[in-house]
């Protein structure tokens, strides 16, 4: 059984993993994830570059009405697998590959983790959107959030 630590740490994985496929991060990122599992295992690390390879592809060619469901699919999928992992792993190695864990992907949103596929845009700090002349402006938020007093327009505007 695994403590809540690591149980938080696998579902941050699946996460990391999902977030990083296809963005600029995904090549580096998803052979350093691929050879955590391998452990030094070659094959277990070619199968696992397969396993996150059928990820983003499944990710890229979800249409827009079922990107949502497949990208929370993978998540969960990915966080099944690492469970599983650590779960089939002796106490200290365990302990181990928790801490290696945590490292990747302490590394992989420091080195700017934060990312968004085709067509969107991702921060890893503060957002101003502003609409100007009727457009909409519209978002999606992954965490917290501060609404501000609007500015008042000039009355030349209207």
């Amino acid at each position: 059984m695994l403590t809540e630590a690591m149980t938080a740490l696998a579902a941050a994985g699946g996460t990391a993993v999902v977030q990083a496929a296809g963005t600029d991060v995904w090549t580096g990122f998803r052979q350093q994830v691929a050879g955590w599992f391998g452990r030094g295992n070659a094959q277990r690390e070619s199968a696992e570059l397969e396993r996150l390879d059928q990820t983003a592809s499944a990710l890229e060619v979800a249409g827009p009405e079922q990107a949502e469901r497949v990208r929370l699919r993978q998540e969960a999928s990915w966080e099944a697998w690492f469970i599983a992992f650590l779960e089939r792993l002796e106490d200290e190695e365990r302990e181990q590959a928790a801490a290696e864990l945590g490292a990747l992907l302490r590394q992989h949103t420091s080195q700017g983790g934060v990312s968004a596929g085709q067509g969107g845009i991702a921060a890893g700090r503060d957002v101003n959107l502003k609409a100007e002349h009727g457009s909409i402006v519209a978002g999606v938020l992954h965490g917290g959030a501060t609404i501000g007093t609007p500015t008042q327009p000039d009355p030349s505007q209207g």
